[in-house]
């Protein structure tokens, strides 16, 4: 799983800007790989620094799954409360340009289990920069 040590919020802010234009125009071109796995590694790492614990897995394949929100620890196996979805999306959501119901609703987030909803607390965290 990720580290649990904060991020730099000048390392968060400097990600985010580079996939910004792709991210409030999906007619532009999709930002480099490099770019977008900070960018999405960032933005986990930090929901899992504000919302340190264990009981809901976020998963964003294929660069990151990182564990957070207080209860109950899970070790092996399928974890019971999970929310995945694609690097895009999950940007989306982090930036506040897209709630999390929504992204549920259309099918573009998969929140599994009776914690998983309760991200949607910690979301936004960063916004993207025009």
């Amino acid at each position: 799983m990720a580290r649990r040590s904060t991020v730099d919020p000048a390392e968060l802010r400097a990600a985010v800007a580079a996939v910004s234009i792709w991210l409030r125009d999906d007619t532009a071109p999709a930002p480099a790989r490099t770019e977008l796995a900070a960018a999405v590694r960032t933005t986990a790492r930090t929901l899992a620094a504000n919302a340190p614990g264990h009981s809901v897995e976020v998963r964003v394949p294929p660069f990151v799954a990182v564990q957070c929100i207080e209860g109950p620890r899970h070790t092996r196996g399928t974890p019971p409360n999970v929310v995945e979805t694609d690097p895009r999306t999950w940007l989306l959501l982090a930036t506040g340009l897209l709630e999390f119901d929504a992204a549920v609703n259309s099918g573009a987030v998969s929140a599994s289990g009776s914690r998983a909803a309760e991200v949607a607390h910690w979301l936004p965290f960063v916004r993207a920069t025009d």
